[in-house]
């Protein structure tokens, strides 16, 4: 299997440099840059699997690279901030950042994070060819295994990694109250939640923008339990 490319931006120069051994040493190919410009060039010359941004860079900062990446891309971001506070985050995660992380760091957390992500996107598997998985419901299909969601004209939803994980965990769980904190740990691999993070609230708000156009007047799949979770509430139908 050939090396992941990871891009990491990052003004700081020893971080970038202690960055790149420690994940190029991971059997990563990595390339680092410093701003907005040079994430262009090597996007340029490909599309990476994951990109490590930090929101705070001189000239165009981390959100407005993430904003114009989504514009025409899916791939997995995973923002570092050095605020402790919840509005990077939440800010990161509306733009569609599929992960966070607080500096200071353990690089070895950082690369959890990358390996968990690139697991959730198919990634990192060596896992041989098998029958799709195909799950149904209000004439949208979702193929887990192509990571692909299309509405009843057959058109593609385009979704973050974030959002079709929290999705995907739900159509597997249907008509199950699932906890904000049971939720977290299935899609991001975390068992502990401060009791102010907002992640999982932003992920289904965004998910529900997202399929609502495509579902008829009224109908909502993902149902608020109060001082519960959140329930998908639609038949949902395999293969």
């Amino acid at each position: 299997m050939s090396a992941k490319k990871l891009i990491i931006v990052e003004d700081d120069p020893e971080i970038r440099a202690l960055l790149a051994e420690f994940l190029g040493a991971e059997e990563y190919e990595v390339h680092v840059t410093e701003n907005g410009t040079g994430f262009d060039r090597l996007v340029a010359a490909g599309m990476p699997d994951l990109v490590v941004l930090d929101i705070m860079l001189p000239g165009e900062d981390g959100f407005s690279i993430c904003r114009r990446l989504r514009g025409h891309s899916n791939v997995p971001v995973l923002m570092l901030t050095a605020k402790r506070d919840d509005i990077d985050r939440i800010v990161g995660l509306e733009l569609g950042a599929d992960d966070y992380l607080v500096k200071p760091f353990n690089p070895r957390e950082l690369l959890a994070r990358i390996r968990a992500i690139l697991r959730r996107t198919g990634g990192d598997s060596d896992e041989v060819e098998s029958p799709r998985r195909i799950r149904r419901f209000e004439e949208i299909a979702v193929d887990l295994d192509a990571r692909s969601v299309t509405d009843p004209d057959g058109q593609i939803i385009d979704l973050t990694t974030a959002e079709f994980d929290l999705l995907a965990n739900l159509l597997e769980r249907p008509q199950r109250v699932l906890s904000r904190e049971q939720l977290l740990d299935l899609t991001r691999g975390r068992s502990y939640m401060d009791p102010f993070d907002r992640t999982i609230d932003v992920t289904v708000s965004r998910l529900r923008a997202k399929l609502q156009p495509h579902l008829g007047d009224g109908i909502n799949v993902i149902t608020t339990v109060r001082n519960a979770g959140y329930l998908f509430s639609a038949n949902v139908i395999k293969g």
